[in-house]
């Protein structure tokens, strides 16, 4: 029953990212996001004032997550350079996912999208490992 609920989850929050992904949707995603993420159906990992970790809903490896900005950050170049906690805590939750997945003697990838690169306008970071240890989560 759990992992159906899970499986629904997922269908619905993969249909809300290819929506976002609209031409004509995209620049609402700013001015919805933030009211809209507390309600968004995803399973949270760590989470803290500025990002919350989840899997990401269509993975392409073993271990594909997503680390998302609390507040609509469209981009890095929109990133405000006056919150120095916004970056601490974005560091501080990629640490406890690199612990809870027993990533530190693994290759895994940090990866954030860029300009055409970037699927949906919020700035996210993907935490990406091939293989994944059988003692991880």
């Amino acid at each position: 029953m759990m992992a159906r609920s899970a499986l629904q989850k997922d269908k619905i929050f993969t249909l809300l990212l290819r929506t976002a992904r609209l031409r004509l949707v995209k620049p609402l995603v700013s001015v919805f996001y933030r009211p809209m993420l507390p309600l968004l159906p995803i399973h949270r990992l760590p989470e803290n004032a500025h990002w919350v970790a989840l899997h990401h809903p269509q993975p392409e490896y073993a271990l594909h997550l997503l680390i998302l900005p609390k507040q609509a950050i469209a981009s890095l170049s929109d990133t405000r350079m006056d919150d120095p906690n916004l970056y601490a805590d974005l560091f501080v939750i990629i640490q406890k996912l690199i612990t809870a997945y027993k990533l530190e003697n693994s290759a895994y990838r940090l990866i954030s999208n860029g300009g055409q690169n970037q699927s949906i306008p919020i700035w996210h970071w993907h935490l990406i490992c091939e293989t994944v240890s059988t003692n991880s989560k």
